[in-house]
């Protein structure tokens, strides 16, 4: 059952997270011009040798959470902004919602909800229409959650979430006193029910279903897989294993390890698309590596869109690009 935080405390605490963030943000070395010229290799039944990644705009505030609508528009999120843009078919954006809760992934249903995890005010919740806010779940086990991440809905209504926590280090004072949720993938059934489905991810970032859904993709920002789960008729999930193996996997500075991976996308013939620290790598059915896209800065997410969904926009960086594919994405939902 969700409870809710008392709305002080948890301000309190996402204002110190945020202070925190824009002090390591300040730190960071510039990045490289996010219009340089750009086009992609050829990888079958994907991108045609040459195509260009179009640069659409710089100076966003956080990019993340792409999401085509059923009008063929596409939308993504400015977490620190606490804003959700659109960009336009002529390529403009303009703001789609304002006091989003620092929302980050986003998903959209067949009854014209937009579903979002939140990351001010930690949360999973629909944020739009404005009548139908509501939030569905905000905390594991009397636990607050962390920092929500990701999100995908299935043809069923079933939301499935991450949560990925903090990076070492990343919370303190106030907020690194909390007794936070550990990082975890969850699904609030249809029915209103939270079911935590695995905790022993150490990063768990992007998620994303295969066409069918009978595979649920999870993005380890830390670890050098995508790992996959078969679902069963029934919802429950089988033995996790390793799909596919990330290039760019690193160990960090202070220890960790990384690969970057973050967003995922599936197009219409159940390839799995992934956003990380190389650029948008690109896999078939069966983990096998087609090809890498790369883009003028490492991206973030990814998602289809435009009336055919024959578009792929990526964002990251604080910048938006957008690309012409050979295969569209899944027509009968959102991502």
């Amino acid at each position: 059952m969700s409870h809710l935080i008392p709305w002080m405390d948890r301000s309190l605490i996402a204002a110190v997270a945020l202070t925190l963030g824009g002090a390591a943000a300040a730190q960071t070395p510039a990045q490289p011009p996010a219009d340089t010229p750009t086009q992609t290799p050829a990888i079958a039944g994907v991108v045609a040798a040459g195509t260009p990644v179009r640069y659409l705009k710089d100076g966003f505030k956080g990019t993340e959470g792409p999401l085509g609508l059923p009008d063929g528009r596409f939308v993504f999120t400015e977490t620190q902004a606490e804003r959700i843009t659109q960009i336009l078919p002529d390529g403009s954006t303009q703001p789609f919602l304002t006091q989003s809760n620092g929302a980050n992934g986003l998903g959209w249903s067949r009854d014209g909800e937009l579903f979002a995890v939140q990351v001010s005010q930690a949360r999973v919740g629909v944020v739009y229409p404005a009548d139908r806010a509501r939030t569905l779940a905000d905390s594991w086990e009397g636990k607050p959650f962390d920092r929500p991440n990701d999100l995908v809905l299935d043809s069923r209504g079933n939301v499935y979430f991450t949560d990925s926590g903090s990076a070492p280090g990343q919370r303190q004072g106030a907020a690194a006193a909390v007794d936070y949720a550990k990082p975890a993938v969850y699904r609030i059934r249809a029915g209103g029910v939270l079911e935590r489905l695995a905790a022993d991810i150490t990063r768990p970032n992007g998620i994303q279903l295969s066409p069918d859904e009978r595979t649920l993709y999870v993005a380890d920002t830390a670890g050098e897989w995508v790992l996959a789960y078969d679902i069963a008729a029934d919802g429950r999930l089988g033995p996790r294993r390793n799909f596919a193996r990330l290039a760019g996997f690193r160990t960090l500075e202070n220890g960790s390890t990384s690969s970057g991976a973050d967003g995922l996308a599936v197009d219409a013939e159940g390839r799995l698309y992934v956003a990380s620290s190389v650029g948008v790598q690109v896999f078939n059915p069966k983990g096998e590596a087609l090809g890498t896209i790369t883009l003028p800065r490492a991206p973030q997410n990814l998602a289809f869109a435009g009336p055919d969904k024959r578009q792929l926009y990526v964002v990251g960086r604080g910048a938006a690009w957008q690309l012409a594919v050979l295969t569209p994405g899944v027509a009968s939902r959102a991502k």
